[in-house]
């Protein structure tokens, strides 16, 4: 006799006056459908009340783009590794890849305008934040900063539009926290360089586009290069096996003897500074995507706490829930208050590079908190993608450890507290 045999065998027969089976099965055991994208108070402080008009519209667009467009397919997208290309080009098209550069034929994007972009685009989904801040933070900037005019003319417009992807090359497999150590190497040649060398974890840089490839010349110093992904000698391997960041590829790119002309040597890039200015310019913008996922996370603990009953209440009427609450209310509150200040820093030309040390190194270890206890109020549901906090919890360590572990930003700004250097050796 089967489990079916023994349930239909212990059932009263319909009609003899008993319940009908239907109306003995036990409601309260069927899961209830959890709304965790609706709208929750995220502003505890009140800090976004005042935002610009002309700002606003870019976070209303980035905000409505999230919502209606990367919602409804980004798990699928996560869960395969793949690539939303669409996503990508529907960025361009909505203006969303300038990250505050200048571009002609464009209205302003103010430093705050760009900060809520990357916010609300990873409170959408990390993998989507990470496309724009590497096609516009990293790749467009790079041009837009130390290209030539006919490059800038060239290249700058199709990124803005992402009718080409582009990626940032500088980090090696032997040479992470220490970049400046990177052995790539450009060798002079008639019309030219030929660059061999290998980089690992480029973001784009497998996707067909263009790369800009940081490299030691002939005299030790390091150059920027526009190498087309289509070049010969160069092969961009997706890497997989990836638990954070699925939905975009990042690629282990080997360069072998890839000729670049001369019409691709960016001019003004020719030291380290000039790789260190624009990554500079994109440390504050990981900070904005940290606070990002940050109040994805709240946000849905906050939902998930009202529509979850046990023990006879909603989670959210225990003394617990309420003080974890409470506390990633503040952690948020927190962050917002950082990022907004350090903003205002940068809009005047303020801003140090400890600064920008300071505020990455503090929004990324507290959205990991905030991320962490998000998890455990959703309990076994917290690890399942449709309830957004398991995407969420494991983008963070990527952005926890991109452009500069915690490590090495805690040792920049202990450089700045005590006057010792703890990277000498």
């Amino acid at each position: 006799m089967t489990a079916h045999d023994i349930t239909t065998s212990a059932a009263p027969a319909a009609g003899t006056g008993r319940d009908a089976p239907e109306d003995r099965f036990p409601g309260g055991v069927v899961e209830p459908e959890y709304e965790l994208w609706g709208e929750v108070d995220v502003d505890p402080a009140g800090l976004f009340r005042d935002i610009p008009a002309a700002d606003r519209a870019y976070w209303d667009r980035a905000r409505a783009f999230s919502l209606e467009e990367v919602r409804p397919v980004i798990d699928r997208y996560w869960d395969a590794a793949d690539y939303p290309f669409h996503l990508a080009t529907r960025l361009g098209e909505l203006d969303l890849l300038r990250d505050g550069v200048d571009v002609d034929g464009y209205p302003p994007m103010s430093t705050l305008a760009a900060g809520l972009v990357n916010m609300e685009l990873s409170r959408g989904d990390g993998s989507v934040g990470t496309i724009g801040a590497v096609q516009a933070g990293l790749a467009l900037r790079s041009v837009a900063l130390c290209g030539s005019p006919g490059q800038i003319a060239e290249w700058v417009p199709r990124l803005a539009t992402a009718q080409v992807l582009g990626a940032f090359a500088l980090t090696e497999p032997t040479h992470g926290s220490d970049s400046v150590s990177l052995e790539t190497r450009a060798t002079r040649v008639a019309g030219g360089y030929r660059i061999s060398g290998e980089k690992k974890w480029i973001g784009n840089g497998s996707t067909g586009g263009v790369t800009i490839v940081w490299a030691r010349d002939d005299e030790g110093d390091v150059r920027g290069f526009i190498v087309p992904q289509e070049s010969e000698g160069y092969t961009g391997t997706t890497i997989e096996g990836k638990l954070s960041l699925r939905a975009i590829w990042q690629a282990h790119i080997r360069l072998d003897n890839v000729f670049v002309p001369d019409a691709n040597v960016m001019p003004g890039a020719r030291s380290f500074k000039d790789a260190a200015k624009v990554l500079f310019a994109t440390r504050l913008g990981v900070a904005w995507s940290a606070v990002g996922h940050a109040t994805a996370c709240y946000e849905t603990a906050v939902q998930y706490a009202a529509q979850r009953t046990q023990f006879g209440r909603p989670l959210a009427a225990a003394q617990i829930v309420q003080e974890r609450l409470a506390r990633m209310h503040s952690e948020l509150a927190t962050m917002q208050l950082m990022v907004l200040q350090m903003t205002r820093l940068e809009e005047r030309s303020e801003l140090s590079p400890v600064q920008a040390s300071l505020a990455k190194y503090t929004c990324t270890r507290t959205a990991r908190q905030i991320a962490a206890n998000a998890r455990d109020l959703l309990g076994g549901n917290g690890i399942l993608l449709r309830n957004r906090i398991a995407r969420h919890i494991a983008d963070v360590e990527a952005i926890h450890t991109y452009e500069g572990t915690e490590t090495v930003q805690a040792l920049i700004i202990g450089r700045s507290i005590t006057g010792l250097s703890a990277f000498n050796r």
